[in-house]
């Protein structure tokens, strides 16, 4: 059963993708339906640029470049991601223009918004790619982007506290660069960047830590769903380097996360504790931009414990657990599935269809069919020679 997200959930899916200039595509023009799609085709015919496009709406990013750049198809200037949404009785359309170099521009319902930002939250999706296991094995970055992607589309207004964020720690950094060459006058002026970092640092270290919390539980399910009954228990954790938002160890049901109040306040003094080793340096020391989220499995870290397989199951957990969440929170996102079926074990592959087949909208791409459970052979689209076609369903008795 589709959209079993519970009662109050509001269910989306997307009704029509159009697409020009984007990535190898020059122009794309598809009708599109709930439950499972699979895009179907070699490798290097564009089946990830599909989705990309429709991950491109709900995070006005990529999960594969970290620019727009490499989205403009080469020799055009821009690029359009065009879509229409069926969000429970109502139709939306959102059109996206893709300017490298220059503003993006957004509309909803042919309507511009103010500001691209805007349409985040609009559209959810989660999506599980190859590149995930880095959530596992790769550095902290990889933990925080996650955990900043999410909170934005959980809570789209966290988008600006995070930009602010970051600015103000790109000029608080050119400033110690400057104290320490010239110090004097330079250190009156950190003063208000202090102010500012700590506002917004422990503003952003609550909504992380809140969403850590909240997601930990979901990932302790998903990942004993995955894995199996008797594997050792996925728990989460955070490491800061403000004390009082964490050590790394996980989480304790029922204990309530600090206050943005008293993270802010916890961040100034550290940030005053830390003054003379970030003047030497030259560079901010203390904030949520050196922190990590802690992935446990059983009494370790994941991270250089875990065998290859429980990494997979990990990273596989935390992107289910980001889809029940997202649930529970009473909004159905679209989930993706890039090209990972090839790299799942059987158990693997089973316990992700699982939860697939219960999506309203489970978009996949696969280089050989066959990959795919067969219960998620739903729509087909064939991916070669830049058209995407809708094949006509397969006679083995699922659609009876």
């Amino acid at each position: 059963m589709r959209g079993s997200g519970g009662e109050g959930v509001l269910l989306l899916y997307v009704r029509h993708l159009q697409l020009g200039s984007f990535r190898s595509w020059e122009a794309v023009d598809l009708a599109m339906t709930p439950g499972p799609t699979v895009f179907v085709g070699r490798n290097g015919q564009g089946k990830t640029n599909l989705v990309e496009a429709v991950g491109y709406l709900a995070t006005l990013g990529s999960h594969r470049v970290s620019s727009d750049a490499p989205l403009v198809r080469h020799g055009a200037e821009q690029a359009v991601v065009r879509a229409a949404l069926r969000k429970d009785d109502r139709e939306l359309l959102v059109e996206v223009e893709i300017n490298p170099g220059r503003a993006n521009r957004v509309r909803v319902n042919r309507s511009p918004l103010p500001r691209p930002r805007e349409l985040l939250g609009l559209v959810k999706t989660v999506l599980f790619a190859p590149e995930d296991l880095a959530l596992v094995r790769g550095d902290p970055t990889e933990r925080r982007r996650f955990l900043d992607d999410l909170l934005v589309s959980r809570t789209p207004r966290l988008a600006g506290v995070r930009s602010d964020y970051e600015r103000v720690l790109k000029q608080r950094n050119a400033l110690l660069k400057t104290a320490k060459m010239a110090r004097g006058g330079a250190l009156a002026t950190l003063e208000v960047w202090d102010g500012h970092l700590a506002d917004l640092g422990g503003q952003l270290l609550a909504a992380r830590l809140q969403l850590a919390a909240d997601l930990d539980p979901h990932v302790t399910a998903a990942y004993e769903g995955v894995a199996g009954e008797g594997a050792d228990r996925a728990r989460l954790g955070y490491t800061s380097t403000v004390p009082l938002a964490g050590d790394g160890t996980a989480f304790l049901p029922g204990i309530g996360v600090p206050t943005a109040a008293d993270l802010t306040a916890a961040l100034a003094r550290r940030v005053e504790e830390r003054r003379k080793d970030e003047v030497d340096r030259g560079v901010t020391l203390v904030g949520p931009h050196r922190d990590d989220l802690v992935l446990h499995l059983g009494p370790a870290p994941a991270k250089g414990y875990a065998s290859h397989g429980e990494s997979w199951s990990f990273a596989l957990a935390l992107k289910l657990a980001c889809f029940a969440l997202l649930r529970a929170d009473g909004e159905e996102p679209v989930l993706v599935l890039d090209d990972v079926f090839a790299e799942l074990d059987a158990g693997r592959r089973t316990a992700l269809a699982e939860v697939a087949g219960t999506a309203e909208q489970c978009l996949i791409t696969a280089a050989v069919a066959e990959d795919v459970p067969v219960a998620l052979r739903g729509t087909r689209v064939q991916v070669a020679a830049g058209t995407a076609t809708v094949l006509p369903d397969e006679d083995d008795g699922r659609h009876g």
